[in-house]
C-alpha cells in the first residue's frame, strides 16, 4: 500500500552561528523573499517558519513594505509563525525566561493573525521535561521535537502532550541538490524507509535546512518523484498541522515520562553546557537582574517600563538561541553577545537606581523582594563612613543616587570613596522596606590558615587536601580532545590534581572570615578565596585566575563516601532527578564507528544540584557553572573547558562533525577566568534556602 507522505517546506534559522547575525540576516533577505514569491505565485501551498517569530522581525526590520502581505498570507494559512520569539536552549533557560519567549512570540504572531501553534522545539540539545507543562499554560497542546528521543516511533506522548519526533530530523537539503531526479527519489526513499519503521500510514517529512531557501521548482521535482516513487510512497506538500489532525489517534501507544536526553539515536551534544563559561556566567546574572528589576516594578505598580523590559527580555533571549548560548558559535558571535549581556545588565541596574531614587533609598532603606523571610549577611555600599557596621572594602567612583538624580551631573569633586559595609538582617518579610540597621548578633565563626568554622560548617586543611564536613575537595585537570559540542576525553586520563602551596587569612570579622588557598599544578596557580558567614550553613568558593593552557578540562572534585546513583539538579526551577550508572566510564567507551556520540555521564543543571542519598549528602549552588559529572563516588563541576573549534572532525567522543571546523581562539579560554559556587550539607529545603539567600533578591 502506497503511504502518505506529509511534506512541510521550512528554513531553521539560527540567527547566528557560524556566521555573525548581520552576514545572516542578509541571506534571510534572500531566502525569505524567495519564499514570499512562491507564496505569492501559488507555486508553494504554504511555509512553516520554523517556531520563531525573531527571524520574521528581523526580516521585517529591513523589508518594512511586506509587512501587509504576510500578515494576508498568514491569515490565508499559508505562512505560519510563532510560538517562540527565539529557539533557546532548554537546559539553560530559567522558567521565567522560557514563558517570556512564549509570551513575546505569541503576542507578535497573534497580532499579524496566526492562530495555529506547535511546541516547535527542532534543533535544541534534549529538551527539558518541564516545557510540557508551560506549552499548556499558553493552549498549546502539541509539540514536534527531535533530538533525544532514543529508540521512539514517530509520535508519542510526552508527559501527557501529544509529540511527534522527527525520526531524521528536520535536516532534508535533498531537492537542493546537484543530482539527477533518480537520484533525488533514492535518497529521499531511503530517508522515508526509516521514517516508515517508526511511523504508521502517514509520514512527516519536513523540507529544508538551515538558512536554506526553497528550489524554484520543488513542486515539478515532487511531482516527478512521486512518480517514481508512486509503488510506496505519494508526497503531498502541506503544513505540520495537516500531518497532526491525520495521526491524531496514534499517541497513546508509547509514553514517555521523562526528559529526552538519550543520544542513542541523535547527538545530544552534552560539552556544550561546559563550553564558553563566561557567557553562562553573564547569562544567569542578567537572568538574576531582569526578574529582580520586573519584581521591583511590581511592588512599586510601575507600568512605564514595560516596553524597556520586553526589550531587555529579547536581548537575553536572542542570547539563549541554543547555538549562541551553548557557546558553538564563532568568536566575534560570541563577542556580540557579551555586548547584549552589557546592555541588559545597563537597563536592569538602571531600573532600579531610578526606583531607589523614587523611594529615597539614599538613606539605606532595604526591601525583600524575594518570596519568603530572609535573614543573614548583605553587603551595601555608601560614600559615607558609618560606624557600627564592618567595612570590608572601598574603592573610587560617583554615588548612583548623583548618578539618577536628573536635576543634576557628576562634577569632579563628587568622585569620592564608595565603601562597602556588612550588616546582619533578621526576618524581613516579603515585600517588606526598613531602615538598615548595625545589629551583629553572637558570631560563633572560627578562622585560622588551616581551618574555618561555625556551629553549621568546618573545613579543615589537612594533609595537602581540602576537607569540607569531611569530604575530600579538590581541582583536578583533564587533556580536552574535543570541540565546543563535546568533551573529547583521552584514553586513560586520570587527570592532573593540584597541590596547595599557600594558605593566608584575608578577612576575619563578626559576620564573615575569608580564607585564599593556592592550588597550584605543573603551570598554573589558581587562587581559591573561601568565606563563611555568621550563622550560614553554606560555604563560599570563589577562583580568581589567569588561565594559559589549552585543550584541557579542569573541574572541582568531590569525593563523597560512596557512588553516586543519583542527582537532583535545577531545571526550570525545579529540582529534577536524574539516575546515574556510578561504574560507567566514558573513556572506555569511545565510538569506533562513524555516527556515534559517547554516552557520557554529564547533565545540564542550572543554579545548583543536590545529592540526598543515605551516605551522600552535599549541595551545590553555582554562579553560571551549568554542567556536572557522576563517576563512581566522585561529583564534578567543569569550572573551565578549554578547547580551540566549533566541532573537531577528530572528537574521540563524536565519530561525525556536529558543525563546520572553524577555528574559534577564544574558546581556549586563554586569560582571565573566574568561578563561583557554593556548598552546603541538607535536604531539599536547605537546597531552596541557599538557593534564597545566594540569589537574594534584596535591594539595598
Amino acid at each position: 500500500m502506497t503511504k502518505e507522505v506529509i511534506a512541510y517546506l521550512h528554513s531553521h534559522w539560527d540567527r547566528e552561528w557560524y556566521r555573525e547575525f548581520e552576514i545572516f540576516r542578509m541571506r534571510l533577505l534572500r531566502v525569505f523573499d524567495n519564499v514570499l514569491d512562491l507564496l505569492q505565485k501559488n507555486k508553494i501551498p504554504c511555509f512553516y517558519f520554523d517556531g520563531q517569530t525573531a527571524a520574521l522581525e528581523d526580516y521585517l526590520e529591513l523589508r518594512p513594505e511586506n509587512k501587509d502581505l504576510i500578515i494576508s498570507l498568514i491569515k490565508r494559512k499559508k505562512l505560519f509563525i510563532g510560538p517562540f520569539y527565539c529557539l533557546i536552549d532548554e537546559f539553560l533557560t530559567d522558567e521565567t525566561c522560557f514563558r517570556k519567549n512564549l509570551e513575546i512570540g505569541l503576542k507578535y504572531s497573534q497580532e499579524l493573525g496566526c492562530e495555529d501553534f506547535i511546541g516547535y522545539l527542532p534543533d535544541t540539545f534534549g529538551h527539558s521535561q518541564n516545557v510540557v507543562d508551560i506549552l499548556r499554560d499558553f493552549n498549546i497542546d502539541k509539540a514536534i521535537v527531535w533530538r533525544g528521543c532514543g529508540d521512539f516511533p514517530s509520535e508519542f506522548s510526552w508527559c501527557g502532550m501529544d509529540t511527534v519526533q522527527l525520526v531524521r530530523g528536520y535536516f532534508n537539503d535533498t531537492f537542493s541538490l546537484d543530482l539527477p531526479i533518480e537520484k533525488k527519489a533514492e535518497i529521499l526513499k531511503q530517508n522515508l524507509d526509516l521514517i516508515a519503521e517508526k511511523s504508521k500510514d502517514t509520514i512527516l517529512l519536513p523540507i529544508g535546512a538551515d538558512h536554506l531557501g526553497i528550489p524554484i521548482d520543488i513542486k515539478e521535482q515532487i511531482e516527478s518523484i512521486n512518480e517514481i516513487l508512486k509503488e510506496e510512497y505519494h508526497i503531498k506538500l502541506s503544513s505540520p498541522f495537516e500531518y497532526l489532525k491525520k495521526v491524531e489517534n496514534n499517541f497513546k501507544d508509547f509514553y514517555w515520562n521523562n526528559e529526552l536526553r538519550d543520544n542513542s539515536k541523535t547527538f545530544v551534544l552534552q560539552g556544550c553546557y561546559s563550553s564558553r563559561l563566561d557567557l553562562k556566567k553573564e547569562n544567569v546574572e542578567c537572568t538574576y537582574l531582569l526578574d529582580l528589576a520586573n519584581r521591583f516594578l511590581k511592588v512599586e505598580k510601575e507600568n512605564k517600563y514595560n516596553t524597556i523590559i520586553e526589550y531587555a527580555y529579547k536581548l537575553l533571549l536572542q542570547n539563549q538561541a541554543h547555538d549562541s548560548i551553548c557557546g558553538c558559535s564563532t568568536d566575534d558571535v560570541h563577542k556580540e553577545n557579551l555586548i547584549r549581556y552589557k546592555k541588559i545588565k545597563q537597563i536592569a541596574n538602571t531600573i532600579i537606581d531610578e526606583l531607589k531614587f523614587k523611594n529615597n533609598f539614599q538613606e539605606k532603606k532595604i526591601i525583600n523582594l524575594s518570596n519568603s523571610t530572609f535573614s543573614g549577611i548583605v553587603e551595601f555600599t555608601t560614600t559615607q563612613k558609618l560606624e557600627g557596621y564592618e567595612k570590608i572594602s572601598y574603592k573610587k567612583g560617583f554615588d548612583n543616587y548623583l548618578l539618577t538624580d536628573t536635576n543634576r551631573i557628576p562634577v569632579t569633586e563628587d568622585y569620592t570613596n564608595i565603601y562597602t559595609y556588612l550588616t546582619e538582617i533578621e526576618n524581613l518579610k516579603n515585600n517588606e522596606i526598613e531602615y538598615l540597621l548595625p545589629i551583629i548578633s553572637h558570631s560563633d565563626l572560627k578562622i585560622a590558615t588551616d581551618y574555618i568554622k561555625n556551629k553549621y560548617i568546618n573545613l579543615k586543611i589537612l594533609n595537602n587536601k581540602i576537607l569540607i564536613n569531611k569530604i575530600p575537595f579538590t581541582l583536578i585537570d583533564f587533556v580536552d580532545q574535543g570541540d565546543s559540542y563535546n568533551h573529547g576525553p583521552k584514553i586513560n586520563d586520570t587527570g592532573s590534581e593540584f597541590k596547595i602551596t599557600r594558605t593566608k587569612i584575608i578577612l576575619n570579622t563578626p559576620l564573615r572570615v575569608s580564607l585564599r588557598v593556592d592550588l597550584e599544578n605543573n603551570w598554573d596557580v589558581i587562587p581559591l578565596i573561601i568565606s563563611l558567614d555568621n550563622n550560614s550553613n553554606y560555604l563560599k568558593f570563589e577562583f580568581s585566575w589567569n588561565n594559559s593552557q589549552k585543550n584541557h578540562l579542569l573541574e572541582a572534585k568531590f569525593e563523597l563516601p560512596s557512588p553516586i546513583k543519583e542527582v537532583f539538579s535545577e531545571d526550570m526551577n525545579t529540582l529534577i532527578k536524574r539516575n546515574f550508572d556510578p561504574n560507567y566510564d566514558i573513556r572506555k567507551n569511545l565510538p569506533d564507528k562513524k555516527g556515534i556520540e559517547a554516552k557520557t555521564n554529564t547533565a545540564p543543571m542550572q543554579r545548583g544540584l543536590l545529592i540526598d542519598e543515605k551516605e551522600n549528602n552535599i549541595g551545590i549552588i553555582t554562579k553560571g557553572l551549568t554542567q556536572y559529572e557522576i563517576f563512581q563516588n566522585n561529583l564534578y563541576i567543569p569550572i573551565l573547558r578549554a578547547t580551540g573549534v566549533i566541532s573537531n572532525p577528530l572528537n574521540p567522543a563524536r565519530s561525525t562533525p556536529a558543525g563546520p571546523p572553524i577555528e574559534v581562539k577564544s574558546l581556549q579560554m586563554i586569560g582571565g577566568n573566574r568561578a563561583e559556587f557554593y556548598v552546603f550539607f541538607g535536604n531539599e529545603n536547605d537546597f531552596y534556602n541557599v538557593l534564597n539567600q545566594v540569589y537574594n533578591y534584596i535591594i539595598l
